[in-house]
């Protein structure tokens, strides 16, 4: 009777092993498209997209990760399509800009693809567009900003650079104007800065030239961020008491953690979240998991004593 049993066990354990080894087996294939890296935060998400794809194909040998990155909505919309005709499960997507890729990220779906959109969302973000949304809060980052300067500075007089004339940077601005709400904060200006360092300098030296008096900045990225502190720098102004920013760049998160009084903390919006959702996505084939709904990244306040365990010196961003 006990070798029965035995043999009983070592013919489940076979099965079960045999089941696993199947699921590691199966074919998947999941297209990732994303943006090229012109900036430091999508450079970011350039560098933790193929990361975690190797970590996961690693992990699961019948899967495929394919990830293509793209410098504009038109050439993001050819990839798109280029990754459907080589007959993609599923696809990841952070889109260069979410309205324009509308109609291709739904022919995708309606092939019945499964859609995983990360970030950046269109206009109209329903279960029609995708099946899992991954992002983080770009209401709290404005809203996290704004309340950090009416705690801090209640009376500040305040220039805003903002990111591009997307949603996701409505849904920022409309969370810091909630965040000074009920203060004396005064704010001077706002202009775009293009999440870009280059293009926020220029925009901080028309500021610097336009107003005589300047508080605080708010900007919506850490890269814009290096160039707002290059232009304070070399017009030699002590009237500006500190910038604050987004994202959690190495750069900015290492400047909280050494006490710089220009960026005594930042917000919290990680490039890695592209990562979340892929493996989210792979979850969904190998372990079976319902992965489908809204998956939303807290926008963190960064300060000197947490900021240890946001500080990646490693990541290129």
């Amino acid at each position: 009777m006990r070798k029965k049993l035995l043999g009983l066990t070592v013919a489940a354990m076979a099965l079960v092993a045999g089941v696993v080894h199947a699921q590691e087996e199966k074919k998947v294939t999941i297209g990732v498209s994303i943006p090229a890296a012109d900036h430091g935060w999508t450079s970011g998400v350039v560098f933790h997209a193929e990361r975690v794809a190797k970590l996961l194909m690693e992990r699961n040998p019948g899967l495929n990760v394919i990830v293509k990155t793209s410098p504009d909505p038109a050439s993001q919309a050819n990839a798109v399509q280029d990754l459907e005709t080589q007959g993609i499960d599923a696809l990841v997507i952070l889109p260069t800009d979410p309205d324009p890729l509308v109609n291709a990220i739904k022919e995708v779906k309606g092939k019945g693809t499964f859609v995983a959109l990360v970030d950046r969302a269109p206009s109209t973000n329903d279960n029609s567009v995708r099946d899992l949304y991954v992002a983080g809060n770009n209401f709290a980052l404005g809203q996290t900003a704004g309340e950090y300067i009416k705690t801090t500075t209640p009376e500040a007089e305040v220039v805003v650079i903002r990111g591009l004339p997307i949603p996701i940077d409505q849904e920022r601005q409309d969370g810091f104007d909630k965040g000074v709400e009920g203060s004396g904060v005064k704010i001077l200006d706002r202009q775009y800065g293009n999440w870009n360092r280059d293009d926020a300098f220029k925009v901080m030296q028309d500021y610097l030239t336009k107003y005589q008096k300047i508080d605080v900045v708010w900007c919506q990225d850490d890269d814009m961020a290096v160039g707002v502190l290059q232009a304070i720098e070399q017009a030699g102004r002590t009237d500006i008491q500190y910038v604050i920013a987004g994202a959690g760049s190495k750069e900015m998160i290492k400047k909280v953690m050494d006490g710089d009084k220009m960026i005594p903390v930042d917000v919290l919006y990680p490039p890695a979240m592209v990562g979340t959702a892929l493996e989210m996505t792979v979850a969904n084939f190998y372990g079976q998991v319902p992965v489908r709904g809204v998956y939303t990244i807290d926008a963190t306040l960064v300060t000197k004593e947490n900021a240890k365990d946001f500080y990646f010196p490693d990541s290129p961003f």
